[in-house]
């Protein structure tokens, strides 16, 4: 067995398919292929389930998957010993990010990790399941950072900014000429709003929960970026950060007199994972530029 048949695993676990696997590996297929059916044969055990519609882990694939990526992670300390030796910090760094983040410059970091660090490679992935996504993807290996709003407590975690969440109306709505509601007011309408698992869904959800009171989502967005667009379409109304929503949108705040909402964000590692030299070169970087507030 090698390295090379553990990646192969791996990518195509991580990936859902060979096809998949093959453009992120940058070989042909036809090789993915043959590296996992020489592995299964080694093992005496199938590792996939293979469908025309999917590729899934079998049971003897779930077993194999937390035992090959601790080998890999074995081999990248090992090469990070020697790299450290000679003073270069190599390697990848997967980052998990959501879907809009604007509290930290990340084209910036990025781009001030390269020239620190010319030989770290970042692969940057997002989760259409938002945070809770990315925590999961943190879990398993995907990831080896992740920003996240409400961070679980079995991640390692440390928070980098907060703000706070405003509604917002359309400034034709009756809201707008009132300026002031409870929550109760506000479920009266509909809402526009990230699906479950999003951090901006999640603490509204609670917020209303924790009143009593019950909201209606009638439109649902992955990219909250564009979510003012739809409230200004008069599709619903909505919390959203400021940075979100241009200068002359249209739209009028409302202050909820019986709620505060505040929406924080987090980097995020594995607590059962060691991380790697250049995972860890990223969050000195990052820590720099974003110290605990």
């Amino acid at each position: 067995m090698e390295l090379r048949h553990l990646e192969y695993f791996l990518a195509v676990a991580d990936t859902g398919g060979f096809t998949q696997a093959a453009k992120a590996l940058h070989v042909v297929q036809s090789g993915v292929s043959a590296t996992i059916k020489a592995l299964e044969r080694e093992l005496g055990a199938e590792l996939f389930t293979r469908t025309p519609q999917e590729v899934t882990l079998t049971a003897a694939g779930r077993t194999f998957l937390p035992r090959a990526r601790e080998t890999l992670d074995s081999a990248r300390a090992a090469k990070d010993a020697v790299h450290g030796m000679r003073g270069a910090v190599q390697g990848t760094v997967t980052v998990g990010t959501l879907t809009s983040i604007d509290l930290v410059d990340l084209p910036e970091l990025l781009a001030a990790l390269r020239a620190r660090h010319p030989g770290v490679t970042v692969r940057l992935r997002a989760a259409m399941a938002g945070s809770a996504g990315l925590a999961q993807h943190l879990r398993e290996g995907r990831l080896d950072v992740a920003f996240l709003a409400l961070p679980p407590a079995d991640l390692d975690t440390r928070v980098l900014a907060s703000a706070p969440l405003a509604l917002y109306v359309p400034g034709s709505h009756p809201l707008a000429r009132t300026g002031r509601a409870t929550l109760a007011q506000l479920a009266e309408f509909p809402f526009v709003d990230t699906p479950p698992g999003f951090a901006n869904r999640t603490i509204v959800d609670q917020a209303f929960a924790a009143a009593g009171v019950t909201r209606e989502v009638t439109v649902e967005i992955a990219n909250v970026a564009t979510a003012a667009r739809f409230i200004q379409a008069g599709l619903g109304i909505g919390f959203l950060g400021h940075s979100l929503v241009p200068e002359h949108s249209g739209l009028a705040t409302v202050e909820v007199t019986d709620a505060d909402l505040r929406w924080e964000l987090s980097v995020a590692t594995a607590s059962t994972r060691r991380p790697s030299a250049a995972t860890r070169a990223f969050l000195d970087l990052l820590a720099e530029r974003h110290p605990s507030p």
